[in-house]
């Protein structure tokens, strides 16, 4: 992790006028990492239960599919546990690239794989993808971005961040992309408030994160985690919310951070999508949809396309 980068974007996010907000990719710090791999144990968060149904039901189909690649880049893999269906499906295992900003997850991931070739990529989405096609063979490569990750970017940044990844691909390249659907507002905003406050010590983190590496005072205690739909967005905001006015002191940042009693820091969008909508951003990413397969018991898609 850049810290220079780290504090560059936390002073811009946070001195702002207007709603302060941070980058969500700085949740995932080892011990953000480990908390979100919590969330996805939850009974509330839905989502990950679909993701996993959907790959071990069609892990056979996809390895029928895309039986030529022989390598398997996956975009913010975490420790790569949902991935096993996938590599065990292919008649001649693959090498599989796992690319995540957490060093601790990637060394789970290679712990918990053992048996398949694994090459961990410690670094950003493209960044990382560019590394790991680096020196490629002649055979296609099948890049994985599950889980929906894709809903933390804004809407209208979908299909540009597609057309990025295209670019680093070659023709008939596949990417398999995992997309949460609409669905009743009280169930997707318990996934994102459960309960047992996971998803609130994982949203707290990133404050502690800057007090940690960046030296900063933030009193966790007096923030609160809030989870909200947005109808005319389509998404769900998490949010930290200010009890009481206070001033935060980072060093480096121009002068302290101060606070309004109720005034919140956007943390993360997870945007839901319909079917229609998904095809289009791959097409005008560069990419031609070659198939889906939508959980029923918690609407969730995973959708194949093929680069042009």
């Amino acid at each position: 992790m850049n810290r220079s980068q780290f504090a560059a974007d936390v002073q811009e996010g946070l001195c702002r006028s207007g709603q302060k907000q941070l980058p969500p990719n700085y949740f995932y710090d080892d011990l953000g990492t480990t908390l979100f791999e919590a969330i996805t144990l939850l009974p509330e968060y839905g989502l990950a239960r679909a993701d996993v149904r959907l790959i071990k039901t069609h892990a056979p189909d996809l390895a029928a599919l895309c039986n030529r690649a022989r390598q398997i880049v996956e975009l913010g893999s975490g420790t790569g546990s949902k991935t096993r269906p996938i590599l065990t499906a292919w008649k001649q295992a693959p090498l599989y690239v796992p690319i995540d900003v957490s060093q601790a997850a990637l060394d789970r991931c290679r712990a918990e794989l053992g048996g398949f070739t694994v090459h961990g990529v410690q670094g950003t989405y493209l960044e990382g993808l560019k590394m790991a096609l680096a020196g490629r063979s002649k055979e296609p490569v099948l890049v994985l971005f599950l889980g929906s990750t894709i809903g933390n970017f804004d809407r209208d940044d979908v299909a540009p961040f597609l057309s990025e990844v295209h670019a680093l691909l070659r023709s008939g390249d596949w990417l398999l992309l995992g997309t949460d659907l609409v669905k009743d507002h009280e169930q997707m905003l318990l996934a994102y408030d459960d309960p047992t406050g996971v998803t609130a010590a994982f949203n707290l983190n990133v404050l502690a994160r800057i007090n940690r590496e960046l030296g900063g005072n933030f009193n966790l205690r007096r923030f609160r985690h809030e989870a909200r739909w947005n109808e005319e967005g389509r998404r769900i905001e998490m949010h930290l919310r200010s009890e009481g006015e206070q001033s935060v002191c980072v060093p480096g940042m121009q002068g302290p951070i101060e606070f309004l009693d109720g005034e919140t820091i956007w943390t993360e969008s997870s945007h839901k999508f319909d079917l229609a909508e998904i095809c289009d951003a791959g097409m005008r990413g560069g990419f031609h949809c070659v198939t889906r397969w939508v959980d029923q018991e918690w609407p969730f898609a995973e959708t194949l396309f093929v680069a042009q």
